[in-house]
């Protein structure tokens, strides 16, 4: 298979072997991702982004170290710059009931190794927009504050929610510490945990790709889970439950923090999900 000379230059300067073929990735609609097989055996997959802001890739990088260190199943970060990232390549597989629990065992003792406090130390991103974080006193504050109310403001600014959604959605966030449910310190977030972040591996287990990690409410990375249907969903929640008991009323809670994605997905790409963050927020309103 050829390689693409710029590209494959690239991983060898950084890494320091040779490149034996490189093949496009398909999916992904931020980075441009590459499929690499190296000359000492390894196959890693590269991940590009023009004109990517300052910081994009290392934040990524940043993200995936923080979680490991918790014990997240990861790809390894082989190399990072400000132009690109090189992880370890994970072949994808079939999504058994198996990888699914271990997946929640596994989630449930990343969050409970917790973080400093809610938000992180910098601003980082979520997709192709940065993500406020900052810090907070307590989570309904935090959530308010750098993660609903910023990405409201831009979908409205974009025209890409209704005023009347936007209305129910500020009218959710003044109701917040009524309805966030029982206090929790914060958690250790993967942050952008939709289905399409977790790859389960041909080998069996599962690994979380392309985090926006913070500290958070971990019925937040829950939440972002259901949004859009991961496979076994169900049998990782026993599995998470099981190490984790989630506190009282966490189902009537799923819509609550799907507001942050949802509203994300509206300012990315269009005004369904701003509709959908409408439609969440009135669940509340009651």
């Amino acid at each position: 298979m050829a390689t693409m000379p710029t590209l494959a230059q690239r991983v060898e300067r950084l890494l320091g072997v040779s490149v034996v073929s490189t093949s496009p990735v398909a999916g992904g609609d931020v980075c441009t991702t590459t499929k690499t097989r190296l000359s000492d055996g390894r196959t890693a997959v590269v991940k590009t982004r023009a004109h990517a802001p300052e910081g994009f890739f290392p934040t990524e990088a940043e993200g995936l170290g923080w979680l490991a260190e918790a014990g997240a199943p990861v790809p390894e970060v082989l190399a990072v710059d400000e132009d690109c990232l090189i992880l370890a390549w994970v072949e994808p597989g079939r999504a058994t009931p198996e990888a699914a629990a271990s997946l929640g065992r596994t989630l449930a003792a990343v969050h409970a190794v917790g973080a400093p406090g809610f938000g992180g130390p910098h601003d980082g991103f979520i997709g192709r927009l940065p993500m406020p974080n900052g810090s907070a006193t307590d989570w309904p504050e935090f959530y308010a504050t750098k993660r609903v109310l910023p990405y409201l403001k831009l979908a409205v600014d974009r025209q890409q929610i209704a005023p009347t959604d936007a209305a129910d959605v500020e009218l959710c966030v003044r109701r917040l510490t009524e309805v966030a449910g029982p206090a929790e310190p914060p958690a250790r977030l993967h942050g952008d945990l939709w289905s399409g972040n977790v790859v389960f591996a041909r080998e069996g287990a599962a690994h979380l790709v392309d985090p926006a990690a913070y500290g958070g409410h971990r019925e937040t990375d829950l939440a972002m889970l259901s949004l859009f249907g991961l496979p076994q969903l169900p049998r990782l929640l026993e599995a998470y439950q099981e190490v984790s008991p989630l506190a009282e009323g966490w189902q009537d809670r799923i819509g609550l923090h799907q507001l942050f994605p949802l509203l994300v997905h509206a300012c990315q790409f269009g005004s369904s999900y701003g509709a959908r963050a409408g439609a969440a927020a009135r669940a509340f309103l009651g």
